[in-house]
């Protein structure tokens, strides 16, 4: 087992330990019907009601997901699966993140990115999907501060256009308050005379157990910073 893998099981059993002979607290990550609102909290042990059609995708503490569909009336996930082995549990995540990482679309937009020093960061040098928190604005990131560039940030129609120039050694770019800026499904970035479709997907800010944060970074392809984050909680 890699030193990255073994520091990373300490955090893994103290939530498998917090949760321990206690129903299970689950986030929405994607629902369609019933009523249900991404970021919203689920007891495992409390029944839950779908009707035909409606569908929900849950991710539960220690980063497990788990999909659903009407009709259902019953609770989301067994009494005997609330607790997961912390090991199994790491393990299944990061083969997820590598089964992603060995397609050809997840390779080019995140698999061989450069190394995030924080994850909520947006790479502007390359294409593909990243994270924001929910009401934050972006900070794009670069990996080569070496020289004074343009960045141009603009919606996918092109209904406008925001311009801003990168000093010299500068490797982050806050987006200010005055600019025209409203979180799209796809933004069109320019940086150094290329330019990359970089979809944004939001994460409610009531998130704050770190598995699920991992769990939900990995589900919408948000590789590089899904690796940016297990490096910080490992303190490297």
């Amino acid at each position: 087992m890699s030193l990255r893998l073994r520091a990373f099981l300490g955090l893994l059993v103290s939530l498998a330990c917090a949760v321990a002979g206690h129903a299970a607290t689950l986030i929405v990550m994607e629902a369609r019907g019933a009523g249900l609102k991404v970021g919203q909290q689920i007891d495992s042990d409390k029944p839950l009601l779908l009707k035909d059609g409606e569908r929900a995708t849950l991710i539960g503490p220690d980063g497990s997901k788990v999909a659903l569909r009407g009709p259902l009336n019953e609770p989301p996930i067994k009494k005997s699966a609330v607790v997961t082995d912390p090991k199994k549990a790491l393990v299944a995540l990061v083969a997820n993140r590598d089964a992603r990482i060995n397609t050809a679309g997840v390779i080019r937009a995140g698999g061989a990115a450069a190394k995030l020093p924080d994850p909520w960061l947006i790479d502007a040098s390359r294409p593909g999907v990243r994270c924001i928190r929910q009401g934050a604005r972006p900070v794009f990131w670069r990996p080569n501060a070496s020289a004074a560039t343009k960045l141009v940030v603009s919606p996918a129609d092109r209904s406008f256009r925001n311009e801003f120039e990168w000093p010299v050694g500068v490797d982050r770019l806050s987006m200010p308050e005055s600019s025209r800026f409203e979180v799209q499904n796809l933004l069109r970035v320019e940086l150094d005379g290329q330019e990359f479709a970089v979809g944004l997907v939001e994460i409610p800010t009531t998130i704050d157990n770190p598995m699920v944060l991992y769990a939900w970074m990995l589900e919408k392809s948000c590789l590089q910073q899904s690796d940016a984050l297990l490096s910080q909680l490992q303190g490297s």
